[in-house]
C-alpha cells in the first residue's frame, strides 16, 4: 500500500475509533454537552476524511460505488489490501 494510502486509512480509523469512543461514554452519559460536541466535531471531520480517502483511494464500501456506467469495485485493490 502506497504510504499516502496507508497515511489517510490511519486518519480514517483514529477519527473513527474517536467516534467509537465517544458514543461509548454517551450512552452512559447522554447529557454530556462537551461530549456532544465532541462527537458532532469529529462526526464532520470523518465524513471529510472519508470523503477525501475516496476521492484519492476509492469507495471504502460497495454501497460508495458509482456504478452509473460499470461496477467498479473490483478494478482495484479493495481497502483493506495493499497494492498489488
Amino acid at each position: 500500500m502506497n504510504q499516502d494510502k496507508c497515511d489517510s486509512m490511519k486518519n480514517l480509523q483514529a477519527v473513527s475509533f474517536v467516534l467509537d469512543d465517544l458514543r461509548l461514554f454517551l450512552d452512559t452519559h447522554p447529557f454530556e454537552q462537551e461530549a456532544l460536541a465532541a462527537y458532532e466535531s469529529f462526526k464532520k471531520q470523518r465524513t471529510q476524511v472519508l470523503e477525501e480517502y475516496e476521492k484519492n483511494f476509492g469507495p471504502i464500501l460497495s454501497y460508495c460505488v458509482n456504478e452509473e456506467n460499470q461496477w467498479t469495485w473490483v478494478d482495484s485493490p479493495w481497502p483493506w489490501e495493499g497494492e498489488v
